[in-house]
C-alpha cells in the first residue's frame, strides 16, 4: 500500500475521536497506580534461581511490555523449549485495585498513537516486564517438542530469570538466537500442516506516527523471526491446553472455520485481486500458497482473517471437546498475561496442574466469568481496530472524489452490496442492482471523509 502522509493531522484528530467514542481509558485510577507501585517492590519468595539459563526476548524493537523470554536445549532427538512468562500473578493479587482495573479493561487496547495498557506502567513496562536490566520473577514452562512437532508439557515452575538480550524482529541476527530456534519453528509448522491447521500470516495494517509527527499508513509483512517466534507461543499454548484438558480444567480459545458463504465471498475477493484460486483447492490449501510480499496476496490474507466466525473463550465442560478450527487443535491463551487478563488465570492453573496441586477455587471461578469479560474487551478492541482502518481507508481516498475504480462484488446482504476495490485493500458498500457476487463493476468515489470515517461509492458500470 502506498504510504500516506497526514500533514493536516486529520488522523490525529480522528484517533482522538475513536478513543472518546469507544471509551478507551485514558489513565489508571490513583488507587490502582498506588497498588501497582507497592506491588512492584514485592520481594519474590517462591521462585527458584534460573538466572544462569541464557534467556532472551524477541519482540518489536520498540516494545517494553515483554511477556516472554526463551531458551532452547537439545534432548536427544527432542527440543526442550524453556519459555519464561512474566509472573503477573505474583504482582497482582485477587481483589486488589490493580486486579479490579484489569477486570474492567480485559486487555490492552492498541491505537497508532499509543495504547491503553491492562496494567499500570510500573508493572507492565518495568517490574513485571522481562527486560534485560536485572532478574525478574517469571513462570517457566518447559515444553518438549518431538521431531514430528508433537508437544508435551514437561514442567512449570516459578523462577527468577535474567534476560541476556532484548532482540527486535527487525534487527535480530541468526547468531543472536538460541540454537534450535529455526528448527523448533519448522517442527511446529510441519505439525500444523499435518493437522490441517490454517497458516495465514497477513501483514499488519499499520497507521503509525513518523518523526515529524505525521501519520503514515503501510502494510507491514511479518518478519521471518516474527513468524518463527510465534511458533514458540503456539507450542507452549498447545502443550498447556492439552495438560489442562486432561486435568478437566482450563479456559480454552475456540473458533469455528469460515462457513460456506464466507468461503464463497473469499473466492470473489481473490478474483478481484487477480489471484488464481483453483476450483478444486480448499481455502486451507490455497492460503498456504500466498506470498505476503505480494501486495494483492497480502490484502487477501487480511480478508481471510476477517472472514472467520470469530474466536471466543470457554471454560472446561465435561463431555465437550474445545476446538480451534484455525489451529486444528485444542488451544489456549497463556503467553501474554501483561496484555490479556485471561492469561493470568491460565498460568495459575498450569502451575497447579503441573505440580499436582488442586487448581485454586478463585481460578476456577474466574474461568466461568472470563468468557464474557474477554468477549466484551475483544469486541471493543475489534471495534477500535475497525474504526482505525475505516479512518485510514477514508484518508487514503480523500481528495480522489470523482475518480473511478475497478471493483468486484463480494457479497449482497440487507445492508447493501459489498465490494472490494481491485487496486487498494478497501472494502466498502454501494447500491448496485442486478449484480451477483463475483461480478466486476466500476464505481465512482463520491465521498471520502476522514472526520466521519466514511467512504461512499456509486456504481457507474
Amino acid at each position: 500500500m502506498k504510504a500516506l502522509r497526514d500533514p493536516d493531522c486529520l488522523l490525529g484528530e480522528g484517533l482522538a475521536a475513536i478513543r472518546a467514542q469507544f471509551k478507551v481509558p485514558p489513565a489508571f485510577p490513583p488507587a490502582a497506580e498506588e497498588a501497582a507501585e507497592a506491588a512492584a517492590v514485592r520481594a519474590p519468595g517462591e521462585h527458584v534461581d534460573r538466572t544462569a539459563m541464557p534467556f532472551v526476548t524477541l519482540d518489536p524493537a520498540s516494545s517494553t511490555d515483554l511477556d516472554q523470554a526463551f531458551t532452547i536445549e537439545a534432548a536427544g532427538g527432542d527440543l526442550l523449549l524453556h519459555y519464561a512468562i512474566a509472573d503477573v500473578p505474583w504482582f497482582v493479587r485477587d481483589g486488589d485495585p490493580v486486579d479490579a482495573e484489569a477486570w474492567a479493561r480485559g486487555e490492552t487496547t492498541y491505537l497508532p498513537d499509543g495504547k491503553a495498557s491492562l496494567h499500570p506502567q510500573v508493572l507492565s513496562e518495568a517490574a513485571a516486564s522481562l527486560l534485560p536490566d536485572g532478574p525478574r520473577p517469571a513462570v517457566v514452562f518447559t515444553t518438549r517438542v518431538a521431531a514430528d512437532g508433537a508437544v508435551r508439557l514437561d514442567g512449570v515452575e516459578r523462577a527468577m530469570v535474567r534476560s541476556r538480550a532484548k532482540l527486535g524482529y527487525e534487527t535480530v541476527r541468526e547468531d543472536e538466537l538460541p540454537a534450535g530456534f529455526a528448527e523448533l519453528a519448522r517442527r511446529i509448522e510441519a505439525a500444523g500442516d499435518a493437522r490441517g491447521a490454517a497458516r495465514v500470516d497477513p501483514p499488519e495494517q499499520e497507521v503509525e506516527r513518523d518523526a515529524a509527527g505525521h501519520f503514515t499508513l503501510r502494510l507491514r509483512p511479518l518478519a521471518l523471526a516474527e513468524r518463527r517466534n510465534a511458533a514458540l507461543s503456539l507450542a507452549t499454548n498447545l502443550a498447556v491446553a492439552d495438560a489442562l484438558y486432561a486435568a478437566k480444567t482450563g479456559l480454552f480459545r475456540v473458533m469455528a472455520g469460515p462457513d460456506d458463504r464466507a468461503v464463497a465471498r473469499l473466492r470473489h475477493t481473490a478474483r478481484a485481486f487477480g489471484l488464481d484460486w483453483p476450483g478444486q483447492a480448499s481455502l486451507a490449501q490455497f492460503e498456504k500458497t500466498l506470498d505476503p510480499e505480494n501486495p494483492r496476496a497480502a490484502a487477501f490474507m487480511l480478508a481471510i482473517r476477517r472472514a472467520g466466525n470469530g474466536a471466543s473463550y470457554v471454560p472446561y465442560q465435561e463431555g465437550v471437546h474445545p476446538w480451534h478450527a484455525a489451529m486444528a487443535a485444542t488451544y489456549c491463551h497463556m503467553t501474554a498475561p501483561l496484555r490479556r487478563l485471561a492469561d493470568r488465570y491460565v498460568v495459575r492453573a498450569a502451575l497447579s496442574v503441573a505440580n499436582a496441586r488442586p487448581v485454586e477455587a478463585e481460578v476456577e471461578s474466574a474461568f466461568q466469568r472470563l468468557g464474557s469479560v474477554m468477549g466484551k474487551s475483544g469486541a471493543r478492541s475489534a471495534q477500535v481496530e475497525r474504526a482505525v482502518v475505516d479512518l485510514a481507508e477514508a484518508a487514503i481516498l480523500a481528495g480522489r472524489e470523482g475518480e473511478h475504480f475497478a471493483a468486484v462484488v463480494t457479497d449482497i446482504d440487507p445492508a447493501g452490496t459489498r465490494i472490494q476495490l481491485c487496486d487498494l485493500p478497501v472494502v466498502a458498500r454501494t447500491s448496485a442492482h442486478g449484480v451477483h457476487p463475483g461480478d466486476p463493476i466500476t464505481v465512482r468515489l463520491d465521498t471520502a471523509d476522514p472526520a466521519r470515517r466514511l467512504v461512499g461509492f456509486t456504481r457507474t458500470a
